[in-house]
């Protein structure tokens, strides 16, 4: 009995080794490998350092962690600031993609040079734009001589409430680009049938806008919300190189909080606080998900 079972296993081993199975694990093992080192461990070794009171020969403190990291007032100031800039940069970036996409897909003059112009900011290297945006926005820099020549009071953009706004003009002008280029390519996936149909039963340009580009752009609009609220919690650099690890505190976001527990090398809430930022993420994407798969049983 046991050199039958022996036997079949053998011969089923020998089937998958011959078998696509087998040739597909051979060619994923060293992505799968890369993907366990270089995030899995990561990410479990984090989670370790979020649950006890040092690194180093640390005990387990369960939720303490993140209970202390609730009660620091420097993490909910971050906190809101990073909600606020997502509440702002979110739909304007949407509204301003989509409006441009739209004005090019309807044959714009140049619109070939428009769209190389959109999509420049997105090679160029964050240092070379956020130094141009220095000169811009500095207290000597252009702005306030313009605002100076017409007899206003030059504005501290940087280290007032306004560096909120000089952040998200940043973003915006980094980031409409691509948005836009997703909504162009979505705008000329829909037939243009449904455009002359409608126009025979006498829908206006509105009418077709809204019941047509809007109901097929879908899809492409749900991506494109998904990416923008991540990439919304990830701008560090710009707002770093702009003023620094600690800015005014109206530009104070969570990534400056957690760059600056690294420093400080306190990773019990630097973890904690990414724990944190990746459970409400994964949530609101999660609602966004449900709602877009409802949406789509409802048409």
């Amino acid at each position: 009995m046991r050199t039958a079972f022996a036997n079949n296993i053998g011969r089923r081993l020998a089937r998958f080794r011959k078998s696509d199975g087998a040739s597909a694990i051979w060619l994923l093992a060293p992505s799968l490998a890369g993907f366990c080192l270089f995030f899995i461990l990561p990410f479990g070794v984090a989670f370790y350092y979020s649950m006890v009171d040092t690194p180093v020969g640390g005990s387990f403190v369960g939720l303490h962690n993140y209970a202390m990291l609730l009660d620091n007032a420097s993490f909910r100031r971050a906190l809101w600031n990073s909600l606020r800039f997502t509440a702002l940069c979110v739909p304007l970036n949407m509204m301003l993609a989509l409006a441009l996409a739209t004005w090019l897909h309807g044959g714009a003059y140049g619109r070939r040079w428009f769209r190389i112009a959109f999509v420049t900011p997105l090679v160029i290297p964050v240092a070379s734009v956020v130094f141009v945006w220095q000169m811009f926005f500095d207290l000597n820099g252009v702005l306030n001589g313009w605002l100076q020549s017409w007899g206003w009071t030059p504005t501290d953009w940087m280290g007032s409430s306004s560096a909120l706004g000089v952040t998200v003009v940043v973003y915006l002008w980094k980031n409409v680009g691509y948005n836009m280029l997703l909504f162009l390519a979505g705008l000329q996936n829909i037939p243009v049938d449904y455009y002359e149909a409608a126009r025979i039963d006498g829908a206006g340009r509105w009418r077709q806008w809204r019941s047509i580009t809007l109901v097929y752009l879908m899809p492409t609009s749900f991506f494109v919300l998904v990416m923008s609220i991540v990439n919304s919690f990830k701008v560090f650099r710009e707002t770093y190189i702009l003023a620094g690890a600690y800015p005014d505190p109206s530009m104070y976001t969570l990534q400056h909080f957690m760059n600056n527990m690294f420093q400080q090398l306190d990773y019990q809430k630097m973890t904690a606080a990414a724990f944190l930022l990746a459970a409400g993420i994964s949530l609101l994407v999660l609602i966004l998900f449900i709602a877009e798969d409802r949406f789509n049983r409802s048409l």
